[in-house]
């Protein structure tokens, strides 16, 4: 584990860079996690994604799968992959403050 400074509080995160603590989480991590994946700014759509994967993956305690957020918000794969380009499922996990969704690479 490690422990960066993103938008001026100290967090924990993983080899991989995703943070370990979701509750260290908050819309300005987000933010400035969003500029650094080449995401200049966070529309309503984005933050919509967002907060219905927070509320996933603490109702179960694991980051959703595409599959999963495309259900739960009715976005096309198509739209995730406009909103988050390159992998979405794992870039909006990171956004959000949680570790990757299974079955990402």
């Amino acid at each position: 584990m490690e422990t960066l400074t993103i938008a001026g509080k100290d967090v924990q995160v993983n080899a991989e860079g995703f943070m370990v603590d979701p509750s260290e989480w908050s819309p300005q991590i987000a933010e400035a996690i969003a500029r650094q994946e080449g995401l200049p700014e966070l529309t309503q759509a984005h933050w919509k994604i967002i907060e219905f994967c927070r509320q996933s993956a603490k109702d179960s305690g694991k980051a959703p799968t595409l599959r999963t957020i495309t259900s739960g918000t009715g976005i096309t794969t198509k739209e995730m992959f406009a909103l988050f380009p390159k992998g979405p499922a794992k870039k909006v996990a990171h956004i959000s403050g949680l570790g990757k969704p299974e079955g990402c690479v």
